[in-house]
């Protein structure tokens, strides 16, 4: 029987700047952060699932490469706000890459708005808000 979302495992260039994004920006609660046998991990409650974040060591992680749309592969990680607009506009004042400006989703049944920015390492963030009615 399915229990639920669990995570997603990502690859992160150092967990010091993950912090500063996935935390300090975007909102998620570390909860456990230590030193492996191949570098160090962590993971963040995003209050629906984790987040785990691995970090190998210092310049041993080439930048994200976005996956063309002709391979199979995660394309983006997204989080769903109160308000898109606030959240886009507190990540474009601090500096972060934006992909794409907030705007209303296509998928309505599902997302009333819907904005993409990159985080330090070059992954595709998409930030949402839930479409009426959705709790989940």
């Amino acid at each position: 029987m399915l229990l639920g979302f669990e995570h997603v495992g990502m690859t992160v260039s150092t967990i010091d700047r993950a912090v500063a994004f996935y935390c300090d920006l975007l909102g998620l609660k570390l909860v456990l952060r230590k030193v492996v046998d191949r570098g160090e991990i962590a993971f963040f409650d995003t209050g629906a699932g984790m987040l785990e974040l691995f970090a190998p060591g210092a310049n041993m992680v080439d930048r994200f490469r976005d996956v063309p749309n002709h391979e199979a592969g995660l394309r983006h990680i997204t989080f769903a706000f109160s308000s898109v607009d606030e959240t886009f506009a507190a990540l474009e004042a601090a500096g972060v890459a934006v992909v794409e400006r907030p705007r209303d989703a296509y998928n309505k049944e599902m997302i009333q708005r819907v904005a993409f920015v990159r985080d330090y390492d070059g992954i595709l963030v998409e930030l949402i808000e839930r479409a009426e009615g959705r709790a989940s």
